[in-house]
């Protein structure tokens, strides 16, 4: 049952994912290589980094492509040219380093839960930064109370698969959208980058990793 509802939100997600899960970078070409190295990254690249799709991996993959679209007006992405701060989120810490290359221990990412957007983004060689969000009031309540319940471990497996639904469902609905319209892209002038180090933040996405399945 759960395969069926799961390659179902694929093949509803798919005209979306081909408009909206793609986007062409600069990489150097080997381990001591050129800048040359043109290729296409996607959100299905993104899923095997971070384990599996959900929410929070298309938000931070729809509002960074977004974002480094106005960082690069002049030239094809970058990603050995960037600095980005990220709010704590599992799913957004990791679409963060995917999406621009950044590396805490080269300095250029670091993650914080006081910033007020989802990501502020650096751009290193000219130092144009911005910072982008999800617009208020998009995602369903439902996933926020759903989501802290279930970080308390109060959520009954039942409630975690009415909560991947809900998820999957909003994730239909961001890619099915111009991303445009989705995000508060704000330009961040005079931005001094200061890295905060810390590393105690809570791994949300494993702490129901040994739920039962539910039984109705």
């Amino acid at each position: 049952m759960k395969l069926k509802a799961f390659l179902i939100f694929i093949v509803f997600t798919n005209d979306a994912f081909s408009q909206n899960s793609s986007v062409k970078v600069l990489d150097t070409d080997f381990s001591k290589g050129r800048l040359q190295n043109v290729q296409t990254i996607t959100l299905n690249d993104a899923v095997k980094l971070h384990g599996h799709l959900c929410d929070g991996l298309v938000v931070g993959f729809l509002g960074l492509k977004e974002t480094m679209y106005k960082l690069y007006t002049d030239s094809i992405i970058d990603r050995t040219n960037n600095r980005i701060v990220s709010k704590p989120s599992p799913c957004l810490t990791d679409i963060a380093i995917f999406m621009t290359g950044a590396r805490y221990q080269y300095n250029t990412f670091y993650v914080s839960d006081s910033i007020k957007y989802q990501f502020i983004v650096h751009r290193i060689d000219n130092e144009k930064t911005y910072g982008v969000k999800l617009k208020s009031g998009l995602l369903p309540s439902a996933i926020d109370s759903l989501g802290k319940l279930a970080v308390k471990g109060d959520l009954d497996a039942c409630g975690i698969d009415s909560l991947r639904k809900l998820e999957s469902q909003f994730s239909s609905f961001l890619l099915s959208k111009n991303p445009q319209d989705l995000f508060i892209i704000e330009e961040i002038k005079n931005y001094k980058w200061g890295p905060v180090l810390k590393s105690n933040f809570l791994k949300t996405d494993v702490l129901n990793k040994k739920l039962k399945d539910c039984v109705r």
